[in-house]
């Protein structure tokens, strides 16, 4: 009786689980005056070149960055010296023209990356 229970319950909690995986997400952000989207390429050692999209809002300070082939949202955090981007375990981290993509799971992922023009 208990192990049907169980069963019950995990079905119930596993079924919305399943249906959300495919659930697409929009986030609207309100663009005002002070607000900016800018764009930078970069290259990575080893890599092809690609752009990040910075969205600066009053609110939120965001990222848009590639990550194997798929566009992942990087939030802002404090940083003590340039701008630090962080996305699950992905870490992007942006003082003047250069920047270090790391997966903080992963030893020796750090990737020295620099701006390229168009």
């Amino acid at each position: 009786m208990k192990t049907a229970r169980l069963i019950a319950a995990f079905c119930l909690i596993a079924a919305p689980a399943a249906a959300m995986a495919e659930a697409t997400l929009s986030i609207p952000l309100t663009l005002g005056p002070d607000s900016q989207i800018l764009t930078s390429r970069y290259s990575c050692a080893g890599g092809d070149p690609f752009t990040v999209q910075y969205v600066n809002t009053d609110a939120n300070t965001l990222a848009l960055i590639p990550i194997d082939g798929a566009g992942r949202v990087f939030v802002n955090v404090v940083s003590g010296s340039g701008s630090r981007y962080v996305s699950g375990s992905h870490e992007w981290w942006v003082k003047g023209d250069d920047a270090t993509l790391t997966d903080q799971l992963q030893d020796g992922s750090a990737q020295d990356c620099t701006t390229v023009s168009e």
